[in-house]
């Protein structure tokens, strides 16, 4: 089991910058893939990017060049900054694990932090 708590979301204006944390609550070496995803009022759940234990990284193309995320596994905390940012960037983020048992795939969410940013 892994818990996981999302951080540091809150009101921005639009151009403005915010860095997201996700804390698990044990050693993250052995989680596969990590990643942000953001829920906007009236719209579906939607990937934002994600991170490999190996330190890839892949981004939706609406916030390419402006986010990055990161993870320090010594800190077992994932980052997104998140730079320049839209009104239409306004969602609860969400943080998300991906662990993988054997022939088994377990998703672990955390239970979002709000960002707003006002234009």
């Amino acid at each position: 089991q892994v818990q996981l708590e999302e951080s540091g979301g809150g009101l921005v204006q639009a151009g403005g910058s915010l860095r997201l944390s996700c804390a698990a609550s044990r050693n993250i070496f052995n989680i596969n893939v990590m990643g942000w995803y953001r829920q906007a009022p009236g719209k579906q759940r939607e990937l934002v990017a994600t991170v490999t234990r190996g330190g890839s990284t892949n981004y939706a193309d609406s916030v390419k060049g402006r986010f990055i995320i990161s993870r320090d596994n010594a800190k077992n905390t994932m980052y997104l900054q998140m730079n320049s940012l839209k009104s239409e960037d306004t969602a609860v983020y969400y943080c998300k694990a991906v662990e993988l048992r054997g022939v088994s795939v377990i998703d672990y969410w955390g239970k979002g932090t709000l960002v707003t940013v006002s234009s």
